[in-house]
């Protein structure tokens, strides 16, 4: 087997699922270009605020990804390239679109409310306060794991303290789209230009950006970036979206498109033979058993609750027209899974051992050595081409970061807010934690504290809590769609499966941690006992009330 026909494969088979499953779904479920969305009829110009499809395609893409579908397929090859790439396929058109689709859909018909607000109608108040604890201890992990992936990629000295310089300029490009990003924000709100202008601007910043980082890069120990990007995260967090959001993802979303239509022109020029094998064992000594660790491993490129965060927290507030939610939402997921399947090339195309002897030693290295390597047979330069694939990479991640952590800080306001008590009535206590600049501290500070530990050590249980997210955001779409009418059959079997396969994972994952238990395993075993309790008591609920037809209470 070779790296085109598996690419191929995978276009078909994902192209497929978009033009049929997914318009199926838009058709059975129901769209209406006419509707009045939320980002207008609640138009605030801080999370409410109407976007282009294609903007709006950016910030979901492009938050959706982060680090997930590079890291994912490559640690969990070790079973072999078939497993991963049936996962990614059947996965991705089946279990993550259709749960991103629906997660969009509940949202945007619900004043573009966040699944908690769905599952509070729906379900119940009690299941939505457990919901929002359980979404803010998940954000938490995001944060966490996400960040030290990109003080990683920043890092500018190596152990024996010499410079990196590929890390150098990666962190120079990321520091000047931040900048880049405000005037763009300015640029699109006020000076109202055509697509045309705005895509050409665009273009010009991503360029002039790359091209002063690969020539201006700068060191900074990995410590004292990991406190840089907290900050950033903080003052992301609560900035209005078209201020940074919105600019920044739009920005992102070229230079992650181009990064994939590199790849893929690598691949088909290349054409790289797999050199894994396509099924190694069931069990692997030290990472464990194929079920379920495979279906977790692989979060984002199959199925990943945080993307049911990002349609319903983020994305749904910024849809213009309603015809925008398939391409932003199901379109976005199988875009991923084909980066997950680009990313499994990657790996497959190194001999045994071949990435460690060149350096590579992290998921996002081994997948931009690849591409380089594909790409150098053109005659492009290695280092150039692997100091842009390290870019985007970290552009995901930090763009991941600037949704997560909002997203967190608006679990934890809403986790203590009462829809029976009046704004001005709240007690003082009331009005401290669900002040924005309060929750982002409480949601930050523990995530720092987690980063410390670094993303290997905190990505099972991430990759977990994650799917088991799946199943509560697939329970509470399938209550809704009950509720009002609407045939959600189709969610049934991922959420069934995505349940069994999460509860294994945490039972195991608490095991070993207790059997483990250090200082630095503590706080992760406290994390990984409360998301177990609080998942299974908001499945049941709302599991009640798909089966029995309880009343809401």
């Amino acid at each position: 087997m070779n790296g085109l026909v598996v690419m191929l494969i995978a276009i078909v088979v994902l192209g497929a699922g978009y033009l049929i499953y997914g318009r199926w779904l838009a058709k059975t479920w129901g769209i209406d270009p006419e509707a009045k969305t939320p980002a207008y009829e609640l138009r605030d110009g801080v999370d409410y605020e109407p976007a282009d499809t294609q903007v709006v395609f950016g910030h979901q893409f492009a938050s959706i990804a982060g680090a997930g579908p590079i890291n994912g397929p490559i640690q969990a090859a070790v079973f072999g390239w078939v497993p991963v790439l049936l996962w990614l396929l059947i996965g991705g058109v089946f279990f993550g679109a259709v749960q991103d689709f629906a997660a969009m859909y509940a949202s945007v018909k619900n004043k573009g409310r966040t699944i908690g607000y769905i599952i509070e109608q729906y379900i119940g108040k009690f299941g939505k306060k457990l919901f929002l604890l359980f979404c803010w201890l998940f954000c938490i992990l995001v944060v966490a794991a996400f960040a030290d992936v990109v003080d990683g990629t920043f890092m500018g000295f190596a152990e024996d303290g010499s410079k990196i310089i590929a890390n150098g300029s990666v962190a120079m490009t990321s520091v000047l789209f931040i900048f880049e990003a405000v005037v763009l924000g300015f640029i699109l709100k006020y000076a109202k230009l055509g697509k045309a202008v705005n895509t050409a601007l665009a273009v010009v910043l991503l360029v002039a950006g790359v091209v002063i980082g690969l020539n201006f890069p700068i060191f900074i120990d990995k410590g004292t970036w990991q406190i840089i990007v907290f900050l950033y995260i903080a003052i992301a967090s609560i900035t209005p979206v078209w201020a940074l959001l919105q600019p920044r993802d739009y920005l992102n979303s070229y230079l992650l498109v181009i990064m994939i239509l590199m790849a893929v022109i690598g691949v088909i020029v290349t054409n790289p033979s797999i050199n894994l094998p396509a099924f190694t064992s069931f069990y692997i000594e030290g990472t464990g058993t194929m079920f379920p660790i495979l279906f977790v491993t692989i979060a984002c490129g199959a199925v990943s609750g945080f993307h049911s965060l990002v349609a319903s927290g983020t994305a749904s507030k910024q849809i213009n027209n309603e015809k925008a939610m398939l391409p932003v939402s199901y379109g976005a997921m199988v875009l991923e899974s084909l980066l997950g399947v680009i990313s499994l090339i990657a790996v497959a195309s190194f001999a045994t051992g071949a990435a460690a002897e060149a350096g590579y030693n992290t998921p996002p290295q081994i997948f931009a050595g690849a591409v380089a390597n594909f790409l150098s047979e053109l005659g492009l330069p290695h280092n150039v081409i692997f100091t842009l694939i390290n870019l985007s990479v970290s552009a995901f991640a930090l763009t991941s970061l600037d949704s997560v952590a909002r997203i967190g800080r608006l679990s934890f306001q809403e986790l203590f807010l009462d829809s029976d008590i009046k704004d001005e009535e709240m007690p003082l206590w009331r009005k401290v934690v669900t002040n924005k600049y309060f929750a982002t501290f409480m949601t930050l500070i523990f995530a720092y504290i987690l980063a410390k530990a670094g993303y290997k050590n905190i990505w099972p249980l991430f990759g977990s809590a994650n799917q088991l997210l799946s199943a509560l955001a697939l329970i509470a779409c399938a209550v809704y769609l009950k509720r009002t009418n609407r045939k959600g059959w189709m969610l049934w079997l991922p959420m069934i499966i995505m349940l069994g396969v999460t509860m294994t994972a945490l039972v195991q994952r608490i095991l070993a941690l207790v059997k483990d238990l250090t200082a630095g395993n503590i706080l992760q075993l406290a994390f990984a006992v409360s998301l177990m309790i609080l998942g299974l008591i908001v499945a049941v609920e709302g599991l009640k009330k798909l089966v029995l037809n309880e009343e809401i209470a």
